[in-house]
């Protein structure tokens, strides 16, 4: 994709307080914002966590609205759609799917430039992504584990099959030879990908101005549930409400704590306001990054879809193989059936591995306990504990590169990203072996023919980061170092199995 022609960031900001968004309260209660944003958030720069995102430009409270978005600055398929032209081609191709007709869209509107209502926004959205489905077949491999390897060759086919079956409708509207291609095609993809916010009248979602400028934070982190609800029953607020609405404080209370749960999400479209809304998912400090949880996501997950990993994903999770009778003798899904980030079993994976353990004979009579949750006996226990240990070994073994490996591996990336000047990148590639050495040779890296200095093309930049990124997760992943766990005595407390603990001192990645 071509480079967007520079503008200032206050001009999209004045284009989308035309349209209604805002983040004042004042604004909220008004047809025509004077400004977007400035009241309750401000956009800054994060360097070590998501790069460009929202601050709060204030003190902000939990579940308080801090931006509110209204339908018609929503891009949608049905925003998209009344286009004439493109709206017919698109009725001709209903094989398509939603989200692939979204992506013909999306890269249709970039073709009209300046004369689309939604340049100010679409010149604002990043020029790449770097999502699995971008990853070539060294950067693929360098991500080692087998599951990585099979979600990013899922990823890659399903791009370029998705592609394919589109081209005839691109073709149709004689969109330019750049946005016919399959790069173009993956970038419109992500920017649904990552970017779509949920909206009930579309299974695709919407585009979101402004909306989207929050990074993500992992649900699981934040306080639970809702704080200071105990608040409202002393809201005096609340009291003059019930008193003059003829409503009872608890009826109140009971619709405000409802209100207030359904907030947790971070936000939604409300059709009450006609606007998508967001809410504040913690209290916050005035420059404080203000963040905003997509989902539930492993750290895989979010590379597959967003194109970044978090240095801590309390959701991320590792799977090891399981022999086939392993899962004929419970009912137990298989994704339900993995190590948890802190290297425990998930309740699942041990509750299939004590009945699994127990003689077939007896299966039938303490299935019961299996399933419960329940340790079955200290020898159970010791055993399942036991095979977990054993099979993690086997599986870092069979991996090529150690922690302490990746870690010299990633600095050495970081000093070449940073390197200042020709002579010093060349000293720093000349230092390289192993895998460094394949990824020279799978981008062609030479010294060009520029005053006998090399030079790194944007494309292997982009490289580079893909290779950092699949190196990060592999240092990031959940690794069984921490397999101690307690197995019940009793009341007489409990036991520790010293033997079941895996090395961290030349531990593998996994």
């Amino acid at each position: 994709m071509e480079e967007a022609e520079p503008e200032t960031l206050e001009g999209f900001l004045a284009w989308a307080a035309e349209l209604g968004i805002s983040d004042s309260l004042h604004n909220f209660q008004s047809q025509k914002p004077r400004i977007c944003l400035g009241n309750s958030l401000v956009v800054s720069f994060f360097p070590d966590a998501g790069g460009r995102g929202l601050g709060a430009a204030r003190d902000l409270r939990k579940g308080e609205l801090i931006l509110r978005v209204p339908k018609s600055a929503l891009l949608t398929r049905d925003s998209l759609l009344k286009d004439g032209i493109l709206s017919s081609a698109a009725n001709g191709h209903r094989c398509l799917s939603p989200t692939q007709i979204m992506t013909v869209c999306l890269l249709y509107e970039m073709g009209k430039g300046k004369n689309s209502f939604w340049y100010p926004y679409l010149k604002h959205l990043p020029r790449s992504y770097e999502i699995l489905a971008t990853f070539s077949e060294f950067e693929k491999q360098a991500l080692q584990v087998d599951d990585a390897v099979w979600t990013t060759e899922k990823a890659i086919s399903k791009a370029e099959t998705e592609w394919k079956q589109a081209t005839l409708l691109m073709q149709e509207l004689k969109l330019k030879p750049r946005l016919l291609s399959l790069r173009a095609w993956i970038w419109a993809s992500a920017t649904i990908s990552s970017r779509t916010l949920h909206i009930p009248w579309d299974e695709v979602g919407c585009l979101c101005p402004v909306g989207d400028l929050f990074n993500y934070a992992a649900p699981g982190g934040e306080s639970k549930d809702i704080e200071n609800v105990e608040n409202l029953m002393h809201s005096s607020s609340l009291q003059d409400d019930s008193l003059s609405s003829g409503h009872s404080t608890d009826s109140l209370l009971v619709e405000r704590y409802d209100a207030q749960l359904q907030r947790l999400t971070d936000g939604g479209y409300d059709d009450d306001i006609g606007a998508y809304c967001f809410y504040a998912r913690n209290n916050y400090k005035k420059g404080e990054q203000v963040l905003l949880s997509y989902g539930t996501y492993t750290n895989l997950e979010l590379l597959e879809h967003y194109g970044f990993l978090l240095n801590k994903n309390p959701n991320d999770k590792v799977f090891i193989p399981l022999e086939p009778s392993m899962y004929s003798c419970n009912s137990w899904p298989k994704e339900s059936m993995y190590i948890h980030q802190d290297g425990q079993p998930s309740f699942a994976l041990l509750s299939a591995l004590r009945l699994w353990t127990t003689p077939q004979s007896q299966r039938r009579s303490i299935g019961h306990l299996a399933y419960s949750g329940s340790q079955l006996s200290v020898e159970n226990e010791i055993s399942v504990l036991k095979w977990i240990s054993q099979n993690c070994r086997v599986i870092l073994n069979t991996l090529p590169t150690t922690v302490e490996g990746d870690s010299l591996l990633l600095f050495t990336i970081d000093e070449i990203q940073n390197a200042g000047n020709p002579m010093e990148l060349r000293k720093l590639l000349c230092q390289l072996e192993s895998e460094a050495c394949a990824f020279l040779e799978a981008n062609s890296l030479q010294k060009e023919e520029n005053g006998g200095e090399l030079v790194l093309s944007r494309k292997t930049k982009r490289s580079i980061e893909r290779w950092k990124l699949a190196v990060e997760w592999r240092l990031r992943k959940p690794t069984p170092k921490t397999i101690l766990f307690s197995v019940g005595y009793g009341r007489r407390g409990s036991f520790q199995n010293p033997a079941l603990s895996i090395s961290s001192r030349s531990e593998r990645c996994l």
